[in-house]
């Protein structure tokens, strides 16, 4: 059953309320360095990323932010850690909204003060509870940082800012496991209904850490809980976004770009460095934002029957390959103009204006708006 949760304005981004599950990431630059941050949010944005975190250490980080905001259109959220001034340096800047744990950044009449200040600029703010940082306290009580411990951290700074009557605010709740952080999202997802921002934090390298954030992630969308996606690898934050969107479209929660179906190969194998035109051909169709299906099959075995339910597909046989679009034959092609001829129906396809049918009638795992 989905979850039901709040509408949250990030600029004009919804969270929750029913919009279709959002995704995000984090600039990786010097906050400092305007030309850098800004070439490195226009890269996440051609890769799909929907809303930008900046980190904001310091006062330089804050005033550049001001000039930040003037170059892009993606809503801005400003990550705050105990510094209430640069908090209000942020809201000044213009963000869309502040990530800030209202507990941390000293007495209350400084959490009034951002509140007031984030209320006259019309935008959020996202608590974001972290395994590794949870008040001593916590972890005196519980021993260490539980998926309880953690969400009656994140209550905390809930009710701080619902005592101060403001309610627009989104929820993480991070840990660097899959287990812990899917139980912690489930406590939460029952005792509030504000948006919920999923993340497994500091999950690891692409290879290891996908999969992780992929588990996590993937338990927790299927179960209709989490209203916006930031996948956290030791990588290019595009490569984050990439795998964020492979996490909803596997779970046909939304489309976009290019899927390509391939097979694992084995000793039919009929062509020479199938991974190499796999991985080439989804290197050159990385730009496009239509939902495409594709298969590339390495044989005659299941490839005509994958390349049916695919818009275009191809299977090899000993130094050539058949493209069948729709499922029907409809030009063999040299192996080594393979990728090239390949690319050049898909882009035909692409200007045809025919996107990917769905591949079952069902209703989606979680209905969106």
């Amino acid at each position: 059953m989905t979850r039901k949760s709040k509408a949250i304005m990030v600029g004009n981004v919804q969270i929750g309320g029913g919009a279709p599950v959002v995704v995000q990431s984090m600039t990786k630059t010097d906050t400092e360095n305007v030309e850098e941050t800004v070439a490195q949010v226009d890269k996440m944005v051609e890769a799909g990323c929907e809303i930008v975190r900046i980190a904001v250490p310091n006062k330089e980080a804050a005033v550049a932010l001001k000039e930040i905001r003037k170059k892009v259109n993606i809503p801005i959220v400003a990550d705050i850690h105990f510094h209430y001034k640069l908090a209000l340096m942020a809201l000044d800047a213009g963000i869309d909204k502040l990530r800030i744990n209202p507990g941390n950044i000293g007495s209350i009449d400084r959490v009034k003060e951002v509140v007031k200040a984030t209320e006259a600029a019309g935008v959020p703010i996202r608590i974001g509870v972290n395994g590794g940082s949870l008040e001593k306290d916590l972890l005196k009580k519980y021993g260490t940082a539980t998926p309880e411990a953690m969400v009656e951290s994140g209550l905390r700074h809930v009710r701080i800012l619902e005592d101060l009557n403001f309610n627009d605010i989104v929820i993480s709740l991070k840990a660097s496991d899959a287990r812990r952080t899917i139980e912690a999202y489930r406590l939460m997802a029952e005792k509030v209904d504000y948006p919920l921002h999923l993340g497994v934090t500091e999950a690891g390298t692409p290879f290891g850490g996908t999969i992780k954030s992929s588990i996590g992630l993937g338990v927790l969308l299927y179960d209709g809980i989490g209203d916006t996606i930031r996948v956290s690898l030791a990588a290019e934050p595009d490569e984050e976004i990439r795998v964020g969107w492979e996490i909803l479209k596997s779970l046909e929660l939304r489309e976009r770009g290019v899927t390509v179906v391939a097979c694992p190969t084995c000793g039919r194998l009929a062509v020479d460095d199938f991974v190499g035109i796999v991985t080439e051909v989804e290197r050159r169709l990385q730009h496009i934002e239509e939902p495409l299906h594709l298969s590339i099959m390495g044989c005659a075995v299941n490839g005509p029957g994958e390349a049916h339910d695919s818009q275009l597909g191809i299977t090899f046989g000993r130094q050539v390959g058949m493209i069948f679009k729709d499922g029907v034959p409809m030009r063999k092609v040299s192996g080594e103009d393979i990728v090239e001829e390949f690319v050049k129906e898909v882009e035909i396809l692409r200007k045809e204006g025919k996107s990917a049918k769905p591949l079952t009638e069902e209703k989606p795992l979680v209905q969106i708006g």
